[in-house]
């Protein structure tokens, strides 16, 4: 088994530069925010964040390619560093604490390990191949273990938006989910899959994301027991959508979905 221990301390060492930029302008008068061309917003933190990671990585990983929302993909080779500086902007920039900053490796085809900061909500998740999922916050250092729950109608749900459902087409098999289920809240974004990761939220998806959004993220939900699936049902951070379980439920959701 490969160790990944030092590559795990540089995305912590690239965590915490992180949240020292995203805390000194979280909630900053001056914050600057523009809109891309996507119509999602971009603020001075997010390129100061990215800028950041990438000269730490160009320093402690000259040969690692990178690819990062913001800037793109850079570097080639077997191994790639995938940047999100914030995930979840459109909070960040109005003053809401549910935004992190996602960190994952991966070699070859494989997401080897991965890191979501979050310092607003004062917790930060980790995982790499079989050193399971861990998280931490002001009551210590826990290893993250999923639920057991067997049934839909004893299942907790958690999403990002309704919007995206409905421009795939799926919102009557969304809701039909959502009505099987015993209770939903929308926590979005990174939280709502690293609580499936905690065993506090049974099943998370969602059916529009990037890349970036989802790489730092299934290496913790597996590592944690979790199922960590696209729509279709394949283990993979790059299909555009996601959907999170305890395992126990994952065929029954991705049907329901279908």
């Amino acid at each position: 088994m490969t160790d990944w221990t030092a590559d795990l301390e540089l995305a912590h060492a690239l965590a915490d530069a992180a949240d020292a930029i995203t805390m000194t302008r979280f909630a900053a008068a001056d914050l600057v925010v523009e809109t891309k061309p996507d119509l999602t917003p971009v603020s001075d933190a997010d390129r100061a964040v990215e800028d950041a990671v990438r000269k730490l990585l160009a320093d402690q990983r000259p040969s690692d390619a990178v690819l990062g929302e913001e800037r793109g993909s850079s570097g080639s080779g077997s191994r790639r560093w995938i940047v999100d500086p914030i995930d979840g902007t459109k909070g960040y920039v109005r003053g809401a604490p549910s935004w992190a900053t996602l960190l994952a490796l991966q070699v070859a085809d494989e997401i080897v390990l991965g890191v979501v900061s979050a310092p607003a909500l004062t917790r930060r998740w980790w995982a790499c191949r079989g050193g399971g999922a861990w998280v931490r916050s002001p009551s210590g250092t826990q290893q993250c273990q999923v639920s057991q729950v067997r049934a839909l109608p004893d299942a907790f749900l958690s999403y990002s938006s309704l919007a995206g459902w409905e421009t795939r087409g799926r919102m009557t098999q969304f809701l039909g989910l959502a009505g099987d289920v015993w209770r939903t809240r929308a926590y979005g974004d990174f939280w709502s899959h690293m609580l499936v990761a905690e065993g506090v939220v049974d099943i998370s998806c969602e059916p529009e994301v990037s890349m970036w959004d989802l790489a730092a993220l299934q290496p913790i939900v597996e590592e944690a027991g979790g199922r960590f699936t696209d729509l279709a049902g394949e283990a993979r951070a790059d299909g555009g959508s996601v959907v999170c379980t305890n395992g126990l439920l994952h065929e029954e959701v991705i049907a329901a979905l279908s």
